[in-house]
């Protein structure tokens, strides 16, 4: 019997190659070349005819009906809520996310709820019968109208698919089906690439939704060939600590919603629990300000966030002094350090710096900056800043505290949990005011230090 023949497929783009290669020759990216069975060719050509377009035929944008798509909400709030507003008929949504991390528990009991008002069909190719029945006890979710196969065969998921024809369909996961038009192994890049889009195209014809779980590398990122994330309507991660019982499932991609918005749960013995006041979460609540510690305002989508912010200034007894950023990024703090010294005369050259924010967040817009500055310099002088008091804003290399977007939200934020006073850009000084809350407006970072410790 002959050796199969192999080739090296690139998991971003897709190019192959004959050999390994370091370097991709379609992308040029590093170590993405995966080996990979070629698939034989078909031994068809298509030539165009003339007269032959097909049956879709062109149309005016104008002549489209351009109406909102009717939702199935899941029953699950902070779900519904990164979803958009819930299920998109014959939508496809991807949810990744590290091992053990509770995409299942949360699909399963997404499913459970969704089938009590229509047909849901759980796909799993990962586990048994028995232990999603068990998985279901423990979560004490309503079990009878949700329907289950365990398969992993494409042809098979599809032909109960259209024999059922459910509302919503759950496959779990995508890297372990496959389809016998290949005959590359589960989980390759042909085999993933085939299956979603096989998939993704009876949901557009059948109304049917999709839920597709995938699995993540070492670094976090979905595995497979990045046109998975390209083919399906939305892009879900699951993230969380092993160490905490907090998740986040953050949208990076929705055709049907804003994209960026941020859920949080709880996981418990009985499952995730949706945290409906995250805000609380992310603030340590000391008895007494100390050093060296602000609070954000940030944005998560739609959703305004206030989260604690600290920061360790201490002598560095080395030649290079560390500069160390959980949360935030690391070349921005460098660049706020550069600013500081510049703009408010306060080097910290001799001082190692450490930044963290709490609760394992992951901030990225440049919002922090003020608020990342005004920790530095209260843990460089060890003087608290006041109780009360949250900050937001932009800090240019110049030295200009920048505004940025729908400022009015953040403040009401902050003002229903308690807070007294905001530094924040002058330009986001809107009027009317906020009730309950002192907004503090600032164009340069020396008058915003300055406001900080006003009385």
């Amino acid at each position: 019997m002959a050796r199969p023949k192999t080739l090296h497929t690139c998991t971003e783009c897709g190019a192959s190659s004959s050999k390994w290669q370091g370097q991709c020759p379609g992308c040029g990216l590093w170590n993405t070349l995966v080996e990979t069975v070629a698939e034989p060719a078909s031994g068809t050509r298509f030539v165009p005819v003339a007269g032959e377009a097909g049956g879709a035929r062109v149309v005016t944008l104008a002549s489209v009906d351009a109406r909102e798509e009717a939702r199935t909400p899941t029953g699950i709030d902070e779900l519904d809520r990164v979803l958009g507003g819930g299920i998109v008929r014959g939508g496809v949504v991807l949810l990744g996310g590290d091992p053990g991390i509770g995409k299942s528990t949360l699909l399963m009991q997404a499913g459970a709820r969704v089938a009590a008002v229509a047909s849901v069909l759980y796909v799993s190719g990962e586990e048994s019968a028995q232990q999603i029945a068990l998985r279901a006890q423990r979560l004490q979710v309503d079990a009878e109208r949700l329907h289950l196969l365990t398969e992993i065969r494409l042809e098979s998921i599809l032909a109960h698919l259209q024999e059922r024809k459910p509302a919503l369909a759950v496959i779990d996961s995508i890297q372990t089906v496959y389809s016998d038009a290949l005959t590359s192994a589960p989980g390759s890049v042909a085999q993933v690439r085939e299956c979603a889009a096989q998939l993704t195209r009876y949901a557009k014809q059948s109304g049917t939704a999709i839920v597709l779980v995938g699995h993540v590398t070492k670094e976090g990122a979905l595995a497979g060939p990045r046109v998975l994330e390209h083919i399906v309507d939305t892009v879900l991660y699951f993230e969380g600590d092993t160490h905490s019982s907090y998740r986040l499932v953050r949208a990076i991609k929705n055709r049907f919603g804003a994209a960026n918005e941020l859920g949080v749960f709880g996981m418990t013995e009985r499952g995730l629990k949706p945290i409906s006041n995250p805000s609380a979460l992310f603030l340590a609540g000391h008895a007494k300000p100390v050093p060296g510690t602000s609070v954000l305002a940030t944005l998560e989508g739609t959703r305004p966030l206030l989260i604690e912010l600290q920061a360790l200034v201490d002598t560095a007894y080395g030649s290079a002094p560390r500069r160390v950023s959980v949360g935030l990024e690391n070349n921005r703090l460098a660049l706020l350090l550069a600013v500081l010294h510049r703009h408010a005369g306060i080097a910290t050259g001799d001082q190692e710096v450490y930044i963290n924010a709490v609760g394992g967040m992951r901030v990225s817009e440049p919002a922090a900056d003020l608020p990342v500055l005004l920790a530095i310099v209260s843990s460089l002088k060890n003087r608290p800043l006041p109780a009360g008091l949250i900050a937001f804003g932009e800090v240019g290399l110049a030295g200009e505290v920048r505004p940025v977007q729908r400022g009015q939200d953040r403040l009401r934020e902050a003002a229903k949990l308690g807070f007294s006073r905001a530094l924040l850009p002058k330009a986001n000084v809107a009027k009317p005011a906020v009730p309950g809350i002192e907004a503090i407006g600032v164009e340069r970072l020396e008058d915003a230090l300055e406001a900080a410790w006003r009385n």
